[in-house]
């Protein structure tokens, strides 16, 4: 008989927004529960997040290593099947190394690590552990990302010719952090956030999705980052020229200061028979242009979506006209994830569609992106090959 996956969490405490966020994903679908957790490096605060998530006092820690060893000392079946990281990106590696090395599956908050040599260190510990590893690119878990993923997979566009891609934002147009506004103090802190501001916490998100969709990867970049707010430490404006793998060019640009904009991450990509055209905040509608003809409407929950893609399919909910977005796209890399722990579990061949959720490669091409790009901003906007 099939049961629910204990979950357990690092980060998320009084104030956490994604911490939330993954919470609420998690148990969408009815197969996760969450169980246990260290909430906040104050241990005051992890007590009190516990208490108003109502998990057993006994199971609410203060420090993640306790959290780790009393886990461990209880018995299997009582245990948590897999851990969530969404502390600020400075925990991040250390954390997972401890949970995978423990004998732990892990989900974790992008990026993956503070820089490339921390990520490909994780990715052999992963593959040493053999324990399942998901990495929240929380984008990729769109039905519309993945018919356009699938429609360019089929051949639809042919060959791949342009892309562009931005995720646009205006909330840190001015400094905030220094009220102690507590999602912007860390972000702008190289010691928690690493070495990008703007282009590591959502510059990240555009390249994963570009290279999701198409398929493609990105060989070089010509970045230019860009401090407009005085004394604050890390870019919170960038822009990039892109060269992809098979020929294909782009741009790529993020921003925290412009003014008006909300979460405009959006995408086009341009082929030699069709383009495609794709926004965040209206996530159910994928448009694809066609020479000569009409602009295409394809909408989220109607037959011939899923008859296109298995994948778009499986990752709807609700009928045609009944809105889904952010929280089920989170929702969608958790059951993807659940299900191939439990197929490890059971000791079965994991179904390939559910293995549609990034992984620790999609952490490493994301620190070699938030490297190139740095390195190419600091030498004056010059090409550098995205190793």
């Amino acid at each position: 008989m099939q049961r629910k996956l204990r979950m357990g969490m690092v980060g998320g405490g009084p104030g956490a927004f994604i911490g939330e966020v993954h919470r609420k994903a998690a148990r969408m679908d009815g197969g996760i529960e969450l169980v246990a957790g260290a909430f906040d490096i104050n241990p005051r605060k992890s007590k009190q997040m516990g208490r108003e998530l109502c998990i057993d006092s006994k199971r609410t820690y203060t420090d993640y290593r306790k959290m780790i060893d009393k886990e461990l000392a209880l018995d299997a079946d009582k245990r948590i099947d897999f851990v969530s990281i969404t502390t600020p990106n400075n925990w991040h590696f250390p954390i997972a190394k401890d949970f995978l090395e423990a004998g732990f599956n892990v989900m974790c908050e992008k990026p993956m690590t503070m820089d490339v040599k921390e990520a490909v260190k994780l990715q052999d510990i992963v593959k040493k552990s053999r324990k399942v590893f998901g990495l929240m690119h929380n984008y990729t878990g769109y039905p519309m990302v993945k018919l356009a993923r699938d429609m360019v997979k089929q051949g639809d566009l042919g060959k791949i010719y342009k892309v562009v891609v931005q995720y646009p934002q205006g909330w840190l147009i001015r400094p905030i952090e220094r009220d102690g506004q507590q999602q912007a103090a860390w972000r702008t802190d190289p010691k928690q956030s690493g070495a990008a501001g703007c282009m590591g916490d959502i510059g990240t998100h555009a390249e994963n999705l570009a290279e999701y969709i198409t398929g493609l990867k990105i060989k070089e970049i010509c970045a230019d980052l860009t401090t407009f707010i005085k004394g604050r430490r890390l870019d919170d404006d960038g822009n990039c020229l892109v060269r992809f793998n098979k020929g294909a060019k782009g741009l790529l640009h993020a921003s925290q200061i412009s003014i008006g904009e909300e979460n405009g991450l959006a995408i086009w990509v341009y082929g030699e028979n069709q383009a495609l055209e794709w926004h965040q905040e209206h996530p159910n509608y994928l448009y694809v242009k066609v020479i000569d003809g009409p602009v295409q409407v394809w909408r989220r929950g109607n037959d011939y979506v899923g008859a296109k893609s298995e994948a778009a399919g499986r990752a709807t909910r609700l009928p045609f006209g009944h809105p889904e977005a952010f929280l089920e796209a989170f929702a969608n890399n958790y059951v993807n994830f659940a299900d191939t722990i439990r197929a490890k579990q059971a000791r079965q061949k994991v179904d390939p569609i559910s293995l549609d959720f990034p992984k620790v490669s999609d952490g490493v091409r994301g620190m070699k992106f938030i490297e190139a790009v740095v390195k190419s901003s600091k030498m004056g906007a010059r090409w550098v090959k995205m190793k």
